[in-house]
Order: structure tokens, then sequence, then C-alpha cells
């Protein structure tokens, strides 16, 4: 059996997703370096809108980690200022409205984020499973990094019960994780395991599995042998894939 560790230097990266359509498993960038448009499609404003342009959010930042440049499209038939507003809380970055732009310069793919059940546009559909909130008002007033969190910890293909007890639970762990980053990081740095940067890899690229992306943290959090600033290296690696501002609080009292 091969010895585990880095990949060769000559080999690259590649983000497969499951298109919908198909059931088939593709390449997100089948062009090295050529761009490609993720389009998030909502009919309006609600948890389940916000979950596939959070999908949308971490194909984007998927792709940009392997060196792909990304154009990320928002189409939407109503409540665009809420949808915006209540991405931006999300830490969702801003995606360009589909009726004032046309085909992207140099285009070699469209990434079709959809809602189950939802819109049908022509290309590679990434399905998103609906959210059902436990109650109406479960989210409001809700820290939107732990929401953040929650819509993050199932399976996109999986619908979601967002009740108080998931977000109580993402709270929780969002607390700790950051304060457990703000320790590490007082301690010496030390490079990211080659053992837990191949296995954060392996879970993006396999069809943005970001659920197994966090198994991945409460491991590097749990293993005795990883040294602190190993772990504060991972963490902050794997927090530009999941937007959860782990290193937020650096430089706070312990």
């Amino acid at each position: 059996m091969p010895a585990r560790g880095r990949p060769p230097a000559y080999a690259q990266p590649v983000l497969r997703i499951t298109d919908a359509r198909t059931g088939e498993s593709v390449d997100a960038a089948p062009v090295r370096r050529g761009l490609t448009r993720v389009e998030a499609h909502v009919p309006d404003f609600h948890t389940g809108a916000l979950r596939v342009l959070l999908v949308a959010d971490l194909l984007v930042r998927a792709l940009e980690l392997g060196g792909t440049p990304v154009w990320g499209v928002l189409t939407a038939e109503r409540g665009q200022a809420e949808l915006r507003s209540g991405a931006a809380a999300l830490g969702i970055r801003p995606f360009e409205d589909r009726r004032d732009v046309g085909p992207g310069l140099g285009e070699a793919q469209v990434l079709h984020v959809v809602g189950e059940g939802g819109a049908t546009p022509d290309g590679v559909r990434v399905a998103v499973a609906p959210v059902d909130p436990e109650a109406p008002g479960t989210t409001e007033g809700a820290d939107p990094a732990a929401l953040r969190l929650a819509l993050l910890s199932r399976s996109r293909s999986t619908p979601l019960r967002l009740d108080a007890a998931a977000l109580d639970e993402a709270r929780d762990t969002l607390a700790r994780w950051r304060l457990a980053v703000a320790a590490w990081a007082r301690q010496p740095s030390r490079p990211i395991p080659d053992e837990a940067r191949a296995r954060l890899r392996t879970a993006w690229e396999d069809d943005l599995d970001v659920p197994s992306v966090l198994d991945v943290l409460t491991w590097v959090e749990t293993e005795s042998e990883l040294p602190d600033g190993a772990r504060f290296e991972t963490y902050a690696y794997a927090d530009r894939l999941l937007g959860l501002e782990l290193t937020r609080d650096l430089g706070s009292p312990a």
C-alpha cells in the first residue's frame, strides 16, 4: 500500500460535482484556468433560498481555492433586496444581478445552483434540498455565523430541519472553535499536517462534501498528537472555504 502523504506536485486537485440533471459526476471546472460562472437561481426570499445562495458561495470559494477564476451571478424573481441583505449577514459574497450581465468573456463552464423542484436551466445543475424551519420566526435574531454553520451541517442534498436545538448546537460549536483558535494562535506556528490538508481537500473536492470538512475539523481539534500551531493553521485554511470567521477572536484576552 503506498504511503499516505502530500500528492505529487504535478497532481492538480479537481472539484467534482454531481449534475442533478443526469446524476453523473462532472468536473466543476473542465478547462484549466477557464472562467466558471456560478449562477444561483431563487424565486424569492426565504431560508431555503439562503441555503441555495450559501451553496453557490461555497462553490465559488472552492473553485477559487483550486485556482479557477469564478464569476458569481444571481437570478431572482422577487425579493432581491431581502435576499442580498440576508446573504450579506451570512457572509455570502455579493453576486451580480443576472439581468445586468451577458455571457462572461472566455466562459468555459456554467454551474446552475437551484433549489429542488425549482428552476430547470440548461447546463450543469447543482441541486439544494429545502430547509424546514421548526416554526415561523425560528431564525429571527439568530447569530448569522451560527445560522451559516447550521446550514452547512448537513449535505446539500439532504432536507434540513432547522430548529432551536440545531441553532443552539451551531452557536456552541462556533464559540468553542473560536475560543480554541484564539488560544492556538498564541503558540508557535506549525505547517498544516499533510493528512489534515489531504482530508480537507478530498472532502470538498468530492461533490463539495462540507459535513466531512467539519468532521476533519473535529478530528484536528481532538487529535492529541497535533501541535496547537498546526491546529490553528488548519482551521484558518479550512475557513477560507467555510467562511465562519473562525479567527475573529485573535488577540482577545485569554
